[in-house]
């Protein structure tokens, strides 16, 4: 779509901006509609939330994978799970009150954590395994999907039924509903799903962004869809995020990522249906692998810290978040040393 440089970097700012202010509004929607479908901030975040945040990644990547292009398109969602962990960490710098793994603590936060660990391993044991693709889908896909499923089964039972819950202390923030919401619930339902499709529409533009800006930039693909894509098709779950904390849905903020983190493995089934020259595990650099162990490693020390709960830590930031920050920031140092 964009065959030079300047009118590349223009759209993808433009579009980059329009995710950033869509993404602005979802969070307190999202929060007026759990408390109004009595789903709960945590399930709320998984069902709807979570998806509607991925839809730039879900565009931008299947754009990519359809356009053969295996690289920009698994740097991208890999790449965007571990920028969405990264947020976390940013988000317990502004929760001043404690740390936010002690605050919004919930079965249904250590469940999708959990979940997540075990989605993030089968692409990756994909890579491994001989290159097996039958109707050009790798067998793990149909595996991604269905354990995606049966998770949310899981995260659902949970929730309805928890066999233990966290500590309450004076820090910690339940997910109680609000009874103060004002309008009418098909309003905000509009509202939720006109942001839906923008950001859904400025992720495909800015996809289509940065194949122009990778041919005539001359920067590898992984490192344009790793970094550049990733952070932008990722402002949606940074604003979101920012912005439940601010009005106090605490279990919403953290659901939301984690949740769009397990929907955006679904993204990862999508790019293997959409390349349509075999498995796109085994065409993609090694470098993807790299975001995805990352990405392991951070859930699992944000994991570590919804179990410890440290109320407060240096500069009150958790131990935890302050671990994820360095983690990623070597992670790109990495990437980019190899790109």
């Amino acid at each position: 779509m964009f065959s030079s440089l300047i009118p590349s970097v223009i759209a993808f700012g433009v579009a980059a901006l329009v995710i950033v202010i869509a993404g602005s509004r979802l969070a307190r929607q999202a929060d007026i509609l759990a408390d109004r479908t009595g789903l709960g901030e945590a399930l709320f975040g998984v069902l709807l939330l979570a998806g509607v945040t991925s839809l730039p990644d879900l565009a931008a990547t299947l754009s990519a994978a359809i356009d053969a292009r295996p690289d920009l398109a698994m740097s991208n969602v890999m790449g965007s799970m571990a920028v969405n962990l990264v947020f976390l960490g940013v988000a317990d710098v502004f929760y001043r009150k404690a740390n936010l793994e002690h605050a919004a603590a919930s079965p249904v936060n250590l469940m999708l954590a959990g979940l997540l660990i075990v989605l993030l391993t089968l692409p990756l044991l994909a890579v491994v395994t001989p290159t097996v693709a039958r109707w050009r889908v790798h067998p793990v896909t149909p595996v991604i999907v269905a354990a995606y499923l049966f998770g949310l089964h899981l995260v659902h039972r949970t929730r309805a039924k928890p066999m233990w819950f966290p500590r309450h202390t004076h820090q910690t923030v339940a997910d109680e509903p609000a009874r103060h919401h004002r309008g009418r619930s098909s309003t905000v339902w509009f509202g939720f799903i006109g942001m839906a499709v923008v950001t859904g529409m400025a992720g495909w533009v800015l996809m289509e962004a940065a194949k122009g800006i990778a041919d005539q930039s001359g920067l590898s693909e992984s490192l344009v869809g790793g970094l550049f894509t990733a952070l932008a098709t990722s402002t949606p779950e940074l604003v979101t995020t920012i912005a439940a904390i601010r009005i106090g849905a605490l279990t919403l903020a953290v659901s939301n990522i984690f949740g769009t983190n397990c929907f955006n493995m679904l993204v990862v089934a999508a790019a293997d249906v959409g390349y349509a020259h075999g498995s796109i595990y085994h065409d993609m650099a090694p470098a993807q692998m790299t975001w995805g162990l990352v990405s392991i490693l951070m859930t699992a020390i944000l994991l570590l810290g919804l179990v410890r709960r440290e109320t407060y830590g240096i500069g009150r930031i958790g131990f935890e978040s302050a671990l994820v920050l360095g983690v990623y920031a070597i992670a790109v140092g990495v990437v980019v040393a190899s790109a």
